[in-house]
């Protein structure tokens, strides 16, 4: 890896934090009730809707054999950055709610889960880019144009149906 710059490095970092969320929730949207939001789905539920997404974006994309084992190691690196961010606990709403629980806004502990937060998504974002940047290169220039035409908004991948 070459030496990036702190802030081109923060920035590749955000954006790996937000891809993760968005393919996540994306993820975990397909076929999930919507309260849920897959805070309980186990690794073998996690495979069934990466292996769903993966189906149904490789159509989209009109992906090859490869280029789909590149965006399903996508996926397993964003679940795991997700796990890493819930940590340990069974509950991370009871945490939130925690912080509000008594008479006066629990201020130490706030700034303890945004450090525990922040930690887990650096530790585990350069895996989670160099994961994008692998699938995102080995598509063509015309799968490329899709995707970017889809980030702009002219496109509904994850629509139900």
């Amino acid at each position: 890896m070459t030496n990036f710059s702190l802030r081109s490095h923060a920035k590749r970092t955000l954006i790996g934090a937000v891809t993760a969320l968005v393919l996540v929730s994306g993820l975990t949207a397909c076929g999930r009730p919507q309260h849920d939001f897959g805070a309980n789905m186990t690794a073998e539920q996690y495979t069934a809707q990466r292996d769903k997404m993966v189906d149904k974006l490789g159509s989209k994309l009109d992906l090859n054999a490869e280029q789909k084992k590149l965006l399903a190691v996508v996926g397993d690196k964003m679940f795991e950055q997700r796990a890493a961010l819930i940590g340990k606990t069974a509950d991370p709403r009871a945490e939130m709610k925690a912080l509000v629980a008594g008479d006066k806004f629990d201020a130490t502990r706030a700034q303890t889960l945004i450090n525990e937060k922040t930690a887990a998504i650096q530790a585990k974002s350069p895996e989670v880019i160099a994961a994008i940047a692998n699938f995102y290169n080995s598509l063509n220039p015309a799968q490329q144009q899709k995707v970017r035409d889809y980030m702009d908004g002219h496109g509904h991948w994850f629509g139900r149906g």
